[in-house]
């Protein structure tokens, strides 16, 4: 099996002789520009990128962040600089086209390892599908309490009605809630629902007595 291939934005041959010996298990690719990078990321994706902010020829590593995160979705980015302030460090953490790591030089090998290692092991692909797995999760919770909460209603609808379907008086609301452990305007929202579907006579309830504000289960 082929070791992941990083590929590193590094135009210091020094720092890059850090990285070969730091991350000798991989397999590394070096370009010195940002407009290398974009052209080499065309050819293949990495498994990682290493983005170094001052560049060859004058470029700055972070200008190309959102081109290379629009090319590269899923491959985590590190950010390694020693030239940035803590306000730039952190945009370049934000938003949807950001790097997944900023690490300072003098870069640390035990935390660029350790950074590398989690990178390959928690973000990229495996991230979305955590994200997407997490969404699917969240919809279907969504959708089994919304529909409990119709089962519920639906069933306290139908009790109220053998209760006092036959009935032309007006029930005790209060008494009705704490049977029911509702609030008050639950109980009052039920019997209008059963009204307006013609299941009680409006005599039970009303229409001027109508609750504002939103249903308390």
């Amino acid at each position: 099996m082929n070791p992941p291939l990083i590929l590193i934005v590094e135009d210091d041959d020094l720092q890059y002789e850090i990285y070969e010996e730091a991350l000798s298990a991989y397999a590394l690719v070096r370009v010195r520009t940002g407009s290398e990078a974009l052209a080499r990321v065309r050819e293949g994706p990495p498994s990682v990128l290493i983005l170094d902010h001052v560049l060859a020829d004058g470029e700055l590593g972070l200008e190309f962040l959102p081109e290379l995160k629009e090319l590269l979705p899923f491959v985590p980015i590190i950010v390694v600089s020693g030239a940035l302030e803590v306000h730039q460090q952190m945009a370049a953490l934000q938003g949807p086209r950001r790097a997944h790591y900023c690490l300072t030089k003098p870069v640390d090998i035990r935390v660029l390892k350790q950074t590398v290692a989690t990178a390959l092991e928690e973000c990229g692909e495996k991230e979305a599908v955590r994200q997407f797995e997490a969404l699917e999760r969240s919809h279907r919770i969504d959708a089994l309490d919304l529909f409990s909460r119709s089962t519920d209603r639906l069933s306290r609808q139908n009790q109220l009605l053998q209760a006092i379907g036959k009935s032309t008086v007006r029930p005790n609301i209060s008494s009705l809630a704490r049977q029911h452990r509702v609030a008050r305007r639950t109980i009052i929202r039920d019997l209008q629902e059963l009204i307006r579907r013609g299941q009680l006579k409006p005599e039970v309830y009303p229409e001027w007595e109508n609750p504002a504000g939103p249903e308390e289960e």
